[in-house]
């Protein structure tokens, strides 16, 4: 990581960082020093580093004047959503940079320049949340390519870290959560490839995650038409072990983008040409053993971009693929004989199939046409389709390959997509009821009706640690529900609230708090409801003030705090003012017994002290909430005192506890992980935080109450997940991609805590 010299400096050259260096210069930026220091044929080049974003906004004091404008976004409105976009980034535009910026960023640039011979760079964007294993950012900030000259180098410096503020930016960072001004920008500033073919290269097969070959994509021209998904791609295989070409299919490439004069232009290309290979078998193998020595180095699977000048081979990019997740089941799926007529095939880029209408979009302008349910077809897709992306059940365009961006973001949101079909937005009428098999490539006329197969492997694995699933959505809530689950451990008041849209405060002020209740109780209801009997363990809302704030109205109700994480929030939130809270039992009531539904449960988050539980469980029980074999109080485990006085907490009177592991490992080691000056000692398995869950799930034993884990923890750390299972922890709750994995685990860990237990009996006897 680098050191306190290092994190102040507003120039570093790729040489000079590596992957542990995400906080100063980004994903990218990280990883092209780190394939530097390494060794990797890189064209070189210098990093405008975060501290330098970061400073020019408080020279023309931005932050403030952003955050009012993203406070008035209203993100299902993409026209709103543009509007504000435009709003932030000219601000950034019009900013002026410092003269000790400007002077270190044009000494670069000649110094650049001069040690290789053109003026030509490439100016990058390199967000310094991006990359990350559970998060793509990829193709949301701008990339300028052929910058030349020391005026057009700051303008474009400016133009990137605006990119930060893009619409399809604002809106990603919304729906993941990621705090707007905790995600900065680096710029990374690299010799111009000249590219005679450039593509994208995957270590793993990205759409059967096969990791015994690698995928090659391949163009004609500079890369931004392969990502765009613009031109279908050269498709190539590599078998890992035996670096032979497995496969290849070749595309007819009809245009390239090229450097004409100062400016890229996209231009034809003749037909005899753009039936070749793009690239030869030689420069095939090369990228593939380059391939296999990034995924050895990194000790992760990689996608990376590469660009072939003059029969020089670089690379310009590589980051982790952050879409790996478990695809039997859907490929299992695809297996499956469907009885429908085959109108119009393409190249698979994302499995699963899926049924319903057509809905043909000739451009991001039209996004708002898209409902839930439709199939998007396009020509392809960019980061400004994703809000419409997201409420598919499916993908298909005429262009671009698997590693298109179509392709990609498919996989992150888990939807069946088909690309390259050369024809589907002329082929595909609008309102068409299609089905899309995206693991072959087929599109079918008609509704595919799924078979149930009660034989599935999952249905078998029994365990007697439940795993139970974190939800906060109701819309997903029919789908998890039917799979093979214990139940809701953590239901998310927040998600809901924030669908509701509104502080609830507002609603009181307005005299409206029974449409607060009815519409939390909808919510809760749609859950209890599917899955009924399995409990449903509702937390309590836990809003920070800064989150509160984002709802409408919150401004009006919520104050401003240095720190609000450790803030005003759960326990004593309810106890200084318990209106909120007191909505929030009403809804519980309205669902319990209106409704009838018994099993859904309350949980009270970051409970400080002894006496702050007492007072909070004497308004659970003022609003005839009782405490009873169908009414379970449990209470979150988040903080040390919550450890260090847990016996004291329990003998107040709870059902059970759920261990927080985000929140606990950051109070214990005092470590923000959202913070990367400090990021890296965030760690779960750390001793301390062992002691601390051992202490726990021990104690639950002692006065046998049920513990349970709820924290990414379960799913991220096997070992960990093998030590609490060994030490009698009753449930763990996961997010609903990795309920079969866990429990897959979990059954394996209790086997071997069953060896263990009877070969230690046999061995004392």
């Amino acid at each position: 990581m680098y050191d306190n010299i290092m994190d102040k400096k507003l120039i570093v050259w790729f040489k000079d960082v590596d992957k542990n260096d995400i906080g100063l210069v980004g994903g990218k930026g990280a990883n092209l020093g780190e394939m530097t220091k390494s060794g990797f044929p890189v064209p070189q080049g210098f990093i405008v580093t975060s501290e330098a974003y970061y400073q020019f906004l408080k020279e023309n004091d931005l932050s403030q004047k952003i955050k009012d404008v993203l406070e008035k976004v209203n993100y299902e409105d993409s026209n709103d959503l543009n509007r504000a976009s435009q709003e932030a980034k000219n601000l950034i535009i019009q900013g002026n940079i410092s003269e000790e910026l400007k002077n270190e960023v044009i000494n670069s640039y000649k110094k650049l320049i001069e040690e290789f011979q053109g003026e030509l760079v490439a100016v990058r964007s390199s967000a310094t949340a991006e990359d990350l294993p559970n998060a793509s950012f990829a193709g949301q900030q701008e990339t300028f390519l052929n910058v030349k000259g020391e005026k057009n180098l700051l303008q474009k410096l400016k133009e990137a870290w605006a990119s930060l503020f893009d619409g399809r930016a604002i809106f990603y960072r919304h729906e993941n959560r990621f705090d707007h001004f905790k995600v900065g920008i680096a710029i990374p500033v690299q010799k111009m490839v000249e590219s005679d073919a450039s593509g994208i290269m995957f270590t793993l097969d990205p759409v059967t995650n096969d990791d015994s070959k690698i995928v090659i994509e391949a163009i004609f021209g500079l890369g931004e038409l392969i990502v765009q998904g613009a031109v279908t791609p050269d498709h190539y295989e590599v078998a890992k072990e035996s670096m032979n070409i497995a496969n290849k299919k070749i595309s007819t490439q009809t245009v390239q983008l090229i450097k004409e004069g100062d400016v890229d232009k996209e231009v034809q290309i003749e037909t005899e040409k753009g039936n070749l290979q793009k690239i030869t078998d030689g420069q095939i193998l090369k990228l593939a053993e380059l391939g296999k020595k990034l995924e050895e180095h990194y000790q992760f699977p990689q996608d990376s971009e590469w660009a072939i000048e003059k029969n020089n081979v670089y690379l310009v990019q590589t980051r982790p693929i952050t879409t790996i997740k478990s695809t039997q089941e859907k490929n299992e799926e695809a297996s499956e004989k469907i009885n429908l007529t085959v109108i119009l095939k393409g190249d698979p880029a994302s499995p699963g199939i899926a049924s319903g209408p057509v809905k043909v979009l000739q451009s991001a302008q039209e996004i708002d046409k898209v409902v839930e349910g439709d199939v998007l077809v396009a020509p392809q897709t960019n980061p400004d389709f994703v809000p419409a992306m997201k409420k598919a059940v499916a993908i298909v365009t005429d262009k671009g390959g698997r590693t298109s961006h179509a392709a990609i973001v498919s996989r992150e949101i888990g939807i069946p997509a088909v690309v390259g079909t050369a024809e589907a937005t002329v082929k595909l009428k609008e309102g068409l009821e299609i089905t899309v098999n995206g693991a072959t490539g087929e599109i079918y006329e008609g509704y595919y009706k799924k078979k149930i197969d009660s034989q599935k492997t999952e249905s078998n694995i029994q365990t007697r640690t439940k795993v139970y699933v974190n939800l906060g959505e109701p819309e997903f809530a029919d789908k998890i529900a039917k799979r093979h689950v214990d139940g809701v451990g953590l239901l998310r008041a927040e998600f809901m609230m924030a669908g509701i849209g509104k502080h609830p405060k507002k609603f009181i002020n307005e005299g409206k708090q029974n449409e607060f209740i009815d519409k939390l109780a909808e919510g809760l209801e749609k859950f209890c409801q599917v899955f009924n009997p399995r409990p449903v363990v509702y937390r309590a809302s836990d809003f920070k003030t800064n989150e509160y704030r984002n709802l409408e109205g919150g401004s009006d109700f919520e104050p401003e705090e240095p720190n609000p994480m450790l803030g005003y929030r759960g326990a004593y939130r309810y106890i200084k003012d318990p209106d909120v809270f007191k909505l929030e039992l009403e809804a519980i009531k309205k669902v319990r017994n209106e409704k009838g539904l018994k099993n859904l449960w309350l949980m009270i988050p970051f409970v400080r002290t002894v006496d702050e539980l007492i007072k909070v469980k004497e308004l659970v029980e003022s609003s005839d909430l009782k405490r009873s074999p169908d009414f379970k109080l449990w209470m979150m485990v988040e903080i040390p005192s919550n450890v260090i006085l847990l016996e004291d907490f329990i003998k107040v009177g709870v059902d059970g506890v759920s261990v927080g592991s985000n929140d606990l490992t950051m109070l214990v080691l005092g470590t923000d992980r959202d913070n990367n000056l400090v990021a890296k000692e965030f760690n779960e398995e750390n001793q301390a935080i062992l002691w601390a869950l051992e202490r726990v799930v021990k104690t639950t034993q002692k006065y046998n109450i049920t513990s349970s884990l709820c924290g990414q923890a379960a799913s991220t750390y096997p070992r960990l997940l093998d030590k609490l299972v060994d030490w009698g922890i009753t449930s763990v709750s996961v997010s609903p991609d990795m309920i079969d994995k866990t429990r897959e685990l979990i059954s394996g860990f209790e086997k071997e805590s069953n060896g263990n237990f009877f070969g230690r009996l046999f061995s004392n006897t």
